[in-house]
């Protein structure tokens, strides 16, 4: 079992910065494949990015491509979405996922891929 808490999300003007830390509980969490994914109102949920368990292994959306930097610290059971030059399409609650894999490379655009999901931080991005 894996319990995710995010964090880190506010009210920033275009251009700006943050960055999204989400807090992993439970043993598993270096086994685990994570993603950040978003959802604006009206629309449905999206992929971000998402890192290997190993961490060597990054995909992102072509949307945040180059803005956005997904990295993790399996000794503080953390994963960390760093965002620049955010846009006021970026606004969204981002949600944190994990998924359990025996694979260390594995990396999953796929939300149905991610066994756990936590609760969502709020980003608004004002232009």
């Amino acid at each position: 079992q894996v319990q995710l808490v995010e964090s880190g999300g506010g009210l920033v003007q275009a251009g700006g910065s943050l960055r999204l830390s989400c807090a992993a509980s439970g043993r598993t969490f270096s086994s685990c494949a994570m993603g950040w994914f978003r959802q604006a109102p009206g629309k449905d949920r999206e992929f971000v990015a998402a890192i290997s368990w190993s961490g060597d292994r990054r995909s992102y959306a072509d949307s945040v491509k180059g803005r956005f930097t997904i990295s993790r610290d399996n000794a503080k059971n953390a994963v960390y979405l760093q965002m620049d030059s955010l846009k006021s399409e970026d606004t969204a609650v981002y949600y944190c996922a994990a998924g359990l894999t025996f694979l260390s490379g594995a990396v999953w655009t796929e939300n149905y891929k991610y066994h756990y999901w936590g609760q969502g931080t709020q980003v608004t991005v004002s232009s």
